[in-house]
């Protein structure tokens, strides 16, 4: 589950054990694995880039310009007149420098205070994740946070800073979410993601295209809900509902974020300077609570242990699997077609050969032990988290005061300073990625590769690091990471390749298969 500090992200947490049952299933066999959480409260280590020792120390470049105007036209440029990428390299160009002040959307009426220290590179984005340098406290979503109307009256874990009683229960409990799920991810990913493509070959061969996004959410939610509670949402009285409620309720935690592609003078007064009304979606998300309070059985036994009342911990399960997890496998599953579609038949080719063969050397079984063979699909997976991670902004409050380095200056900041960062540019630094706007499939492979991963932040830390109760990482670091090469791996043990076309949505891509090639060995 992405931090869309973001967020993005959950994750199968920490240490995975392999052991030999086996459940078969038809056209693979799957190898029950089980996974053992850690809930060490040791804070997370990051080492940045090793860099000059004695920069030079310089004033924070960018203003912030007169009150109210100021913040508006940075929140025009941001959504309409650049766009957030060119919103951040005209800047970099204009101060000579990847770190400066500059306003952060939504303000208007929702965000009091719009001002933050933006850090675009590699080497000063790190800090956010250091909890001891920088307070988390309701900074999720950024400059803004959304009602606690939107969630039961609850501040939810990704709210919370790892300083807060509560947040190492919470973590814990999804920490328990995840290893209770062990067994059932395998054998649920395989009979849910089989079940789409066959449906997406129905629609291709009807309309000579078929549209990934609609049956890839609903696909996700049964997923999620069959893995992680052993339900299918189907037989409940969600019914097929779940995705166009947690759509709807996505778009009014996040709305002063997002564009919709609407026209300016219409969607910047609607969305961008009063906050949606939690009252409109009341009954929507209370379909979706009594889901999880109904359907969560032994988790909420175990939130009992924790301390946590029942009621505290479905909102928190609802957030952790519908906002977090779902919300990511919906940027992500669509992002990934689109690279790996992009990156060419050659590439398909490599991918389908290496995980056929990996699978038949390992008689017909497919194990963790199998995917780790699989270096081209980790690091296909691994490259499309850093080009187009699914949350690209982390927020972080700086405790004390600090200097910040770039890769060629120094900053001073103020305790109390809002540090913002746009991860896309942080995680392209050409200073450290050769070919750094290029999506390289084989980027890392090998040793060279494995040293890269330090780099590779979407989870709110280093991909070589683990979340913890005492950090903000990604609670499903390692269950993203696992889904994602499970997704990959299914299409190409069906298809030799595919082709794409691709559009743009208000979270992600808009992708739709135009041809799907099948195995022809």
């Amino acid at each position: 589950m992405a931090s869309v500090s973001t967020p993005f992200p959950i994750s199968l947490h920490p240490r995975i054990q392999i052991q030999s049952n086996t459940i078969r299933s038809t056209p693979l066999k799957f190898r029950v694995f089980k996974i053992k959480a850690s809930g060490s409260e040791t804070p997370q280590t990051v080492t940045p880039q090793t860099g000059p020792k004695d920069l030079p120390i310089r004033s924070l470049p960018g203003n912030y310009g007169l009150p109210i105007l100021g913040p508006l036209n940075d929140r025009l440029d941001y959504f309409y007149n650049q766009g957030a990428e060119e919103f951040f390299k005209s800047r970099i160009r204009k101060y000579n420098s990847t770190v400066f002040k500059v306003n952060m959307p939504p303000g208007g009426f929702i965000a009091e205070n719009p001002q933050v220290v933006a850090l675009l590179d590699g080497k000063s984005f790190p800090i956010l994740f250091d909890v001891d340098k920088v307070e988390k406290k309701d900074l999720f979503t950024g400059t803004y946070m959304p009602s606690t109307d939107l969630t039961g009256g609850y501040r939810i874990l990704s709210y919370l800073d790892p300083s807060e009683p509560n947040h190492a229960k919470l973590k814990s409990l999804i920490f328990f979410l995840l290893k209770s799920s062990r067994n059932r991810i395998f054998p649920e990913f395989q009979a849910t993601y089989s079940k789409l493509f066959d449906s997406l070959e129905k629609e291709l061969s009807l309309n000579g295209k078929a549209d990934i996004g609609g049956p890839s959410d609903s696909a996700a939610f049964e997923f999620l809900a069959k893995a992680f509670y052993g339900v299918n949402p189907a037989d409940t009285k969600l019914k097929s509902d779940a995705p166009s409620l947690i759509t709807k309720w996505v778009l009014f935690n996040l709305h002063p974020v997002l564009s919709l592609g609407l026209p300016k003078l219409i969607e910047d007064p609607l969305l961008h300077n009063f906050r949606l009304p939690a009252s409109l979606i009341k009954s929507d998300y209370q379909r979706l609570y009594e889901f999880f309070l109904e359907n969560s059985g032994d988790i909420l036994v175990e939130a009992d242990k924790l301390g946590i009342s029942r009621e505290e911990a479905a909102h928190n399960l609802l957030f952790a699997t519908c906002f977090n997890t779902w919300g990511g496998m919906k940027i992500l599953f669509p992002n990934l077609v689109k690279r790996v579609g992009r990156a060419g038949h050659q590439v398909h080719i490599r991918l389908a050969e290496e995980i056929r063969s990996v699978i038949k050397s390992n008689g017909g079984e497919l194990t963790m032990g199998a995917i780790e063979k699989m270096e081209l699909t980790k690091s296909v997976v691994f490259e499309c988290l850093r080009f187009e991670p699914p949350v690209p902004a982390q927020y972080g409050r700086a405790k004390k005061d600090l200097v910040i380095e770039s890769h060629d200056a120094s900053f001073k900041v103020k305790a109390g300073q809002m540090l913002y960062g746009y991860q896309p540019l942080a995680t392209r630094d050409p200073k450290i990625f050769d070919r750094a706007d290029e999506f390289v499939p084989e980027r890392f492979v090998g040793e060279e590769g494995k040293r890269l991963l330090r780099h590779v932040v979407w989870s709110n830390g280093p991909e070589t690091e683990k979340p913890t109760v005492g950090n903000k990482q990604c609670a499903g670091k390692d269950f993203v990471v696992l889904v994602a090469r499970l997704f990959v791996i299914e299409i190409f043990r069906r298809y030799d390749s595919f082709d794409i076309g691709v559009g743009k949505s208000a979270l992600g891509s808009s992708v739709n298969f135009t041809s799907l090639r099948k195995a022809s060995f």
